[in-house]
Parts: C-alpha cells; structure tokens; sequence
C-alpha cells in the first residue's frame, strides 16, 4: 500500500476548513439551548468514506475545536471529542474499494446509515453527555438532553445530505465493468 499521508494531510486541512465554515454559516437552532442543527456532518461523513478513519477523526477532532473556538472562545473538549470520534466510526461505514468504484447503491447505503446511526447513538447520546457530567459536572438532564436532540439531528443530516453527497459522488467514478471490448 502506497503513503497516503500527505493526502490525509491535505483531507484534513481542506475537511476542517470546510467543517468550520459551515458550522459557522449554517447553525439551525433547536429549542434546546446550545444544541442546534450542524449541516457539516454531511461533510465528515464525505471525507470519513473517501479518505479514512485517521482522516475523519482529525477533520472532526480539529474542526470542531476551531469552530468552538471562534464561536464561543473556547472548545467545550468532549463534543469535540464526540466529533473527532463520530469522523473515525463513519469511515467504516462505507468500503473505500467500492466507493472509489462507483459502486454505492442500496447495499450500501444501508450499510452506511445503520453504520451512522450507531456511531451518533455511541457518540452523542452517551458518551458526550456522559463525560460532560464527569469532567465538566453538568446537569445530566441537561447534557442528556443536548445529546438526544443533537444526535437526531445529526443522523437526519447524515442520512439525508450525507447519503447524498456519497451517492453523488460515487456517480462521478467509472464503473470497473462499464467499459466493455468489441
């Protein structure tokens, strides 16, 4: 297998950025306080499946930890780390081999969203909220709360775009049996 390091250097970079930025321009409120609708998991989720689980976990980790940062001055470290995590469990849900094929009908995007959904439920409905109440002492029914709401969000956000900007992207490669010789 050949070094792919400096294109994971470059994913990240880019995926962060584009982590930011979206974050930071699109940021749909829910009724619940500190937790609203983030579109650039959608993202993650593109980068985790064409560049891998080192790959989504920095675009998550780092992009997370910037964009708290600019919004509110300083990360809150275990949603971040919920990010981080959430960009590594989606590049296992989808086969790079297949996708950098063409390949990605029903099959796999089933696969693909149970993948996701389990990885939101670990992420955002118990760990996050968990190592909020014993790092940073939070309500649990607040940080419980914040979770819930914020992982439907994001599996909705996931299956909707994120199947999407998979599924389109996967129609930009060539098929390895649509060439055919006469």
């Amino acid at each position: 297998m050949k070094n792919n390091s400096v294109k994971i250097v470059v994913a990240t970079g880019i995926g962060a950025a584009l982590f930011v930025i979206i974050g930071w321009l699109i940021n749909i409120p829910t009724p619940i306080p500190n937790t609203s609708i983030q579109l650039q998991y959608a993202v993650l989720a593109l980068f985790s499946a064409l560049f891998g689980p080192l790959a989504g976990f920095l675009i998550g980790f780092i992009g997370h930890a910037l964009k708290d940062s600019f919004l509110y001055g300083a990360p809150w470290w275990t949603w971040v780390l919920g990010s981080g995590l959430m960009g590594l469990f989606l590049a296992f849900g989808v086969k790079r081999e297949t996708l950098t094929q063409g390949i990605f009908g029903n099959k796999e995007i089933i696969r693909f969203n149970i993948s996701q959904i389990i990885a939101q439920v670990i992420g955002w409905f118990i760990l996050a909220p968990v190592l909020d109440i014993l790092i940073y002492a939070e309500p649990a029914n607040k940080v419980l709360t914040q979770g819930i709401v914020a992982g439907l969000a994001n599996i909705v956000t996931v299956a909707v775009i994120g199947t999407l900007l998979i599924s389109g992207y996967a129609k930009t490669r060539s098929k390895s049996d649509s060439l055919s010789k006469d």
